[in-house]
């Protein structure tokens, strides 16, 4: 028999809109596994409360009934019922402290935590992601700040005031219309002098990454090297018609500390120690750096403050929006102190003050660093996440939890995103405990 299946209502964000399984997903559950659904009431989430009832669903206040309850984010601590399964992005694999109260109770109920971040094969590629999303708006939105921060310094008549927020569009295929138009403009009549040479550097290569780059090259792009990047300002016969994209690895990223020694990716992962930044030497020829790497505080900064602040000492450099598309607050972008909201999108951050200013205007460098990209495409990417995790929900659903951990019948990268199980971390999570005592 399979237990009734709850979805909350999104209360961490105003604007989270998103939902893990969309109407359509319902209705194909329902239909091929005659599964129970509870839709807990929304105002705010894309698809309505009536288009989940027409699919087959209840609504209801809450979801007291229901012993396995999905979300998207984090859960309020008041929420949790004794002995439930919940999964949702935790956010809790590295010890985030600011969610190990969630945590903690979580383990004081007995509860089971899944999380989609560690949902993988068994090569360990993520199954279950937002990621590309989080790319697609995030590149979007940085297009857009683009725009809106040349128009906050004086040039009012740039090719990319034309583009929206990606929360302004109703599909990602609008968007992408949009700035494939913004391209036909550059082929036309290239790039202002203002900007040129435009040039569009990403760290990463995943499926962030991936994301980004769909709406980079919307654009005339033309893809170079790292080391091409270092000689393109003095180059004489640089295109104007042309945005110039690099993708950075991990060995443009970082460098061994030891000068004698040679970039080795594994000894990169296990002895990150052992790195320093090298991505210094090439954020000066940057016009637009998105952020779309794994990062931790075991590995070295990509853009501190201190640089910024060398940059700056100099003049205003030619760097104008960093997209943090990974958005970790102090973290890889030294001086993104925060996540921003889709309401308040961009800040820009004064290197000589050690300052962060809401908006497109003041000196420094912009940021836009909203740490909810994909709820911008709402639509769009519930339903790309719901295709994804489709076919989990019919074991989920019919899982005894009652039983040891090892007894329990779950798919094999299903248990192996099980955070917790009645309450105790599961074998692969015990370091969190560490995190705990904290």
């Amino acid at each position: 028999m399979s237990a009734k299946i709850g979805i909350r209502h999104e209360d961490k964000y105003t604007a989270e809109r998103r939902s893990p399984l969309t109407p359509n997903h319902i209705k194909k559950l329902i239909h091929d596994h005659a599964l129970e659904f509870v839709i807990q009431r929304s105002p705010k989430r894309i698809f309505k409360d009536q288009e989940y009832q027409t699919a087959g669903a209840t609504i209801a206040d809450n979801l007291a009934e229901c012993p396995i309850i999905m979300g998207v984010k984090e859960v309020p601590e008041d929420f949790f019922e004794p002995s439930k399964t919940y999964i949702f992005f935790s956010h809790v694999i590295k010890g985030q402290p600011y969610n190990m109260p969630m945590l903690r109770k979580m383990m004081e109920l007995g509860c089971n935590l899944i999380d989609y971040e560690k949902v993988e094969d068994e090569n360990k590629r993520r199954l279950i992601f937002f990621g590309r999303y989080a790319g697609l708006a995030g590149m979007i939105n940085s297009l857009w700040s683009l725009g809106q921060r040349l128009k906050a310094q004086g040039f009012t008549n740039n090719p990319f005031l034309s583009i929206k927020q990606s929360c302004e569009y109703d599909s990602v295929a609008q968007a992408k219309k949009q700035i494939a138009a913004v391209g036909d403009v550059l082929k036309k009549e290239g790039v202002p002098d203002e900007l040129h040479p435009l040039t569009i550097g990403i760290t990463g290569y995943g499926n962030v990454s991936k994301g980004v780059q769909e709406i980079t090259d919307l654009l005339p792009v033309q893809e170079i090297s790292p080391d091409e990047l270092l000689k393109l300002q003095h180059q004489k016969d640089t295109s104007r018609k042309v945005v110039y994209k690099i993708v950075f690895k991990e060995e443009h990223i970082s460098k061994p500390i030891n000068a004698g020694q040679q970039f080795e990716l594994q000894d990169y992962y296990q002895h990150p120690e052992k790195y320093e930044n090298n991505l210094e030497q090439y954020i000066p020829h940057l016009t637009i750096l998105m952020n779309c790497m794994y990062w931790d505080d075991r590995y070295p900064r990509i853009f501190t403050k201190e640089f910024a602040k060398q940059l700056y000492q100099k003049g205003e450099p030619k760097i104008k929006v960093i997209g943090d598309v990974t958005c970790d607050p102090d973290g890889s972008i030294e001086f993104t102190h925060k996540g921003t909201e889709i309401e308040d999108p961009v800040f820009v951050y004064n290197p000589l003050q050690d300052h962060h200013r809401m908006g497109f205007a003041g000196d420094g460098i912009l940021v836009m660093a909203v740490d909810i990209l994909p709820s911008e495409l709402p639509r769009d990417s519930s339903e790309a996440f719901g295709d994804a995790l489709l076919d989990f929900i019919k074991p989920i659903a019919a899982a005894d939890f009652e039983v040891d951990f090892p007894s329990l019948q779950l798919p094999a990268p299903i248990k192996k995103a099980m955070i917790l199980h009645k309450g105790n971390l599961t074998p692969d999570y015990e370091y969190i405990a560490e995190h705990l005592k904290e």
